[in-house]
């Protein structure tokens, strides 16, 4: 066997055992893994496989047809243990046939050991006119399809060029691959595994204050310093000059996505509305006239694991709600962008512990972080095992409306005839239902009974960092109480 080491590799259980699956078939097999920049793909795949990748080339972003071979060929004679370049080959048609040579001559092919081959970035690697795509095809069904030891392995950030040319392929990689993975970026419990694996060691509240600045996202997750609070870390990565975050937002996008102005545009205006936005309201405000065009972004964006689309309550399809899920995203917005190119003095995050603004962002953030946790949450309160179906939920008052307009951001509809009606508050103490809260609460409560008219029991939950302050609305309103400790 490869020196396989998973023991480097945090979280990705799910992974790892399609990952086993594939090294362990008698088969050919081509396996597709794909998801948004420095989520760990290449990380995933050289540490899983480890010697046992006997051919690896990475795409270049934007270079021409003849930059791409000349890499392909450099990457033939590093494989090949040369101390000097091939010669480039003059189409994909070569480089791929002077690959099956190279593979069929492998000491890993003469012994029947696993032969691994690693393209990154594939849509880098297919520039237009370059025929890239149909080689590939015609690699993997005359050559690849019949090596019983080779494993293929695609990997690429653009989710949305992925999923159209690779795993929906129509033409001659139709139904071609054996597996697929899509790469999502750490869960909180993934998140403090990484952490601890770094010997970092922070609480899980600032755990949790960390991936709603930067979301799990191990390259990010990786430039926190042992020794420092979420606060300084935060300080180091997104303020300083020399911080990773701060200059990424741009680069993010525009290595993921052709006219990436529009995702840029869409996000910026999801970042304003907490509530989300539906499909005409994200017309009216971006100017991206409906259609084909906004149909694709909105695609792009979702697959890239960006923005998320749900269904409110009641809804059908067609009234969609999108709203912005990348933290890292909303981060930028409220607090990189309005900084523009100011130099700051360290400790800047840091004096900010107290800024109103920063209420209303950790609001957002951890709305947003307990959505993508809905399933841990569900386990706490009793009910993985139930049907449900959750979205949210908002009622549009008008001058003829007998109620006051109401926002819920998380209902659970069980199949047991009830309904968890979830807010969610990040506070640094256990949080406290006052008066006028109170009054709110049963404000959302009642304007949803009646306009719902639903007979299922309404049980309301409340989702917070360390729970809720034992008082009398507490004890009136309350069903069910979460803390943070749930959700890792």
């Amino acid at each position: 066997m490869s020196a396989m080491s998973k023991n480097n590799i945090s979280g990705r259980s799910k992974e790892i055992s399609v990952l086993e699956r594939v090294f362990l078939s008698t088969e050919p097999e081509f396996i597709v893994i794909y998801g948004r920049r420095r989520v760990g793909k290449t990380y995933l795949v050289r540490e899983y496989f480890g010697d046992s990748i006997c051919f690896e080339i990475t795409g270049m972003h934007q270079v021409s047809l003849d930059d791409q071979l000349a890499n392909f060929a450099q990457s033939l004679a590093k494989a090949a243990g040369m101390m000097f370049d091939l010669q480039k080959p003059l189409s994909w048609s070569e480089a791929f046939s002077q690959l099956e040579q190279f593979l069929d001559a492998s000491d890993q092919h003469k012994q029947g050991k696993k032969q691994v081959v690693f393209l990154d970035e594939l849509p880098w690697l297919n520039t237009p006119r370059s025929k890239f795509l149909s080689t590939l095809e015609h690699f993997w069904n005359s050559y690849g399809s019949r090596q019983k030891n080779l494993i293929l392995v695609v990997c690429g950030s653009a989710a949305s060029w992925m999923l159209q040319n690779i795993v929906r392929a129509k033409g001659g990689l139709h139904n071609r691959l054996t597996h697929q993975i899509r790469l999502m970026p750490f869960t909180l419990p993934e998140t403090e595994e990484f952490l601890l694996n770094r010997a970092i060691k922070l609480t899980r509240y600032q755990i949790v204050e960390l991936y709603m600045a930067m979301g799990g996202v191990p390259f990010y997750l990786m430039q926190a310093e042992a020794g420092l609070s979420a606060a300084q870390i935060i300080d180091q990565v997104c303020f300083s000059s020399t911080g990773l975050l701060r200059s990424e937002y741009e680069k993010l996008y525009t290595s993921l996505f052709d006219e990436s102005e529009l995702h840029m545009k869409i996000v910026e205006l999801l970042s304003k509305k907490r509530s989300g936005l539906t499909r005409n309201e994200i017309v009216n405000g971006s100017k991206i006239t409906t259609g084909g065009r906004l149909t694709r972004v909105l695609e792009e964006l979702e697959e890239s694991g960006f923005i998320e689309s749900r269904i409110p309550y009641g809804k059908k399809k067609q009234d969609l709600l999108y709203g912005l899920i990348d933290e890292f995203t909303l981060f930028y917005f409220f607090w990189i962008k309005p900084l523009g190119k100011r130099f700051l003095s360290s400790g800047y995050w840091m004096s900010r512990q107290n800024d109103p603004a920063r209420k209303a962002w950790a609001g957002y953030a951890f709305e947003t972080l307990c959505l993508k946790h809905v399933g841990a949450l569900k386990s706490a309160l009793g009910i993985a095992m139930v049907e449900t179906t959750d979205g949210p939920w908002r009622y549009k008052a008008d001058q003829q409306s007998p109620f006051p307009g109401v926002q819920i951001d998380l209902l659970i509809d069980r199949r047991d005839a009830t309904i968890n009606l979830c807010e969610m508050k990040f506070s640094q103490s256990e949080f406290i239902i006052d008066a006028s809260y109170a009054k709110e609460l049963r404000q959302k409560i009642n304007v949803f009974r009646q306009v719902t008219l639903t007979r299922k029991n309404i049980f309301l939950t409340m989702v917070t960092t360390y729970g809720v302050v034992n008082n009398a609305y507490s004890q009136e309103l309350l069903t069910n109480t979460l803390t943070i400790e749930e959700m890792f």
